[in-house]
């Protein structure tokens, strides 16, 4: 920055004044979260007949709740959009974690895609970042 206060040359520019993407990053990357809830989704309601062998049976608490964990991460799906959504998609793997007590093979699960999840709200996190200084290549002119 110069004296005046104009950008002096070759400084990057100022993250207010960063050009909009062609396409919205964020709205792409919900659709890699819906994915991901369905995969969760399909992983959790397969460890149903560990639930009906190891556990109390599919009709029991443990099995309740599993299905209810499995229609909560598909219901999250549509729910995207809405901020408290990763917060509720955290939430759940604690639920999931929380099975470490009566079914350590559910909290391996849980743990795994939580590591997921940690992964891809850094990407976010990460897009983000990108998105406001400017250097994204959608946000490249030439």
């Amino acid at each position: 920055m110069s004296d005046d206060g104009t950008p002096s040359a070759g400084a990057a520019e100022p993250t207010g004044d960063a050009p909009a993407p062609a396409t919205d990053p964020m709205k792409g990357f919900r659709g890699v979260q819906a994915g991901t809830l369905v995969i969760e989704a399909i992983v959790v309601a397969l460890a149903l007949p560990v639930v009906g062998t190891l556990g109390d049976g599919v009709t029991s608490f443990q099995g309740w709740t599993v299905m209810a964990v499995v229609a909560a991460l598909l219901v999250l799906c549509g729910l995207l959009k809405q901020p408290w959504a990763v917060w509720a998609i955290l939430g759940l793997h604690v639920v999931l974690l929380a099975f470490v007590v009566a079914l350590p093979s559910i909290a391996v699960i849980g743990l795994i895609f939580l590591g997921v999840w940690l992964w891809l709200l850094w990407l976010r996190r990460d897009v983000a970042r990108r998105m406001a200084q400017g250097t994204l290549p959608s946000q490249q002119q030439g």
